[in-house]
């Protein structure tokens, strides 16, 4: 196993290959703080990222990051300024916008259809030995 220092709280902690360098104890009251958070968008829709920052006490940068990791979605009309990482257009979550999901996926079954091998279909090749022949009576 390997021993790493949880960047939150400086401990030391056995690794477990998670998304994010914490310890257990860090991850849980992460992980408590999300569903504060999650309570609070539930029962304030049309709240924005500042307000329930300030309300919830948990940065905004981690909110964000909560937003973009999609496990949170704001309401329209919430004043939420997140932008598509690719075209700008104003989402509610995640990175990118609907049309831009789409083109990509579109983009990347274009490509898997592309590197596909084709079924090579072998044409039989005849010998001016290989005629057909007839047996006389």
């Amino acid at each position: 196993m390997e021993v790493r220092t949880c960047r939150s709280c400086g401990k030391l902690y056995n690794y477990l290959g998670r998304t994010t360098p914490m310890c257990p104890a860090c991850m849980k009251a992460l992980e408590e703080k999300f569903q504060i958070v999650k309570e609070y968008i539930r029962d304030n829709p049309g709240a924005n990222i500042q307000q329930v920052s300030d309300d919830t006490e948990v940065a905004v940068k981690v909110i964000k990051q909560w937003v973009r990791e999609e496990r949170l979605t704001f309401a329209e009309g919430s004043g939420v300024g997140l932008e598509c990482e690719n075209c700008g257009a104003s989402i509610l979550t995640g990175r990118f916008c609907a049309n831009c999901k789409n083109k990509v996926a579109n983009d990347m079954n274009g490509i898997l259809e592309a590197n596909r091998p084709k079924p090579v279909v072998e044409e039989k090749k005849r010998d001016a030995s290989a005629k057909m022949r007839f047996l006389d009576n």
